[in-house]
């Protein structure tokens, strides 16, 4: 196929994704398509790798949001090469082992007291005595605690 004419129909099929997804992705600026004389959006041929680089990104827990600003330091809007692969990726290290250190701490913790103000299990009242914890915020509490000092 042409450099410039791939239909959003075999991007979708050639990604993987379907075409509402290249669609959203587009809406959020991650991609970029024109319109071809007929009005139909055509695409460049490296849409391709940044659709599997978003892709690869997702199936780590990073946030679209986390993506496009990624994309957004690559200059020209380039897609990513090989190299900035490499870079985006160790750049999302941190965030990554933020998120296993929290869900350890989650799955170490599933059978006591996440600070939740249900003061249900046995144990809860002895982390979080009459709600307590309420004054620092909604949500599982001690767990939350854990993660903000984990990102700070």
């Amino acid at each position: 196929m042409k450099e410039s004419g791939w239909t959003v129909g075999k991007v979708a099929q050639r990604c993987g994704v379907n075409i509402s997804t290249l669609h959203f992705y587009e809406k959020k600026g991650l991609i970029r398509s024109w319109r071809n004389a007929g009005n139909q959006r055509r695409y460049k041929a490296d849409v391709l790798r940044r659709v599997s680089v978003i892709k690869a990104a997702q199936k780590m827990g990073i946030s679209l949001e986390s993506i496009k600003q990624a994309f957004a330091t690559l200059p020209d809007q380039r897609t990513p090469t090989a190299n900035d692969w490499k870079k985006l990726s160790k750049g999302w290290q941190g965030e990554l082992n933020a998120r296993i250190a929290y869900l350890e701490r989650l799955r170490d913790s599933l059978t006591g007291c996440i600070g939740c103000g249900c003061l249900s299990m046995k144990n809860c009242p002895i982390y979080n005595e009459d709600d307590k914890l309420a004054a620092e915020g909604s949500g599982p509490v001690i767990l939350d605690r854990a993660k903000k000092s984990m990102l700070a």
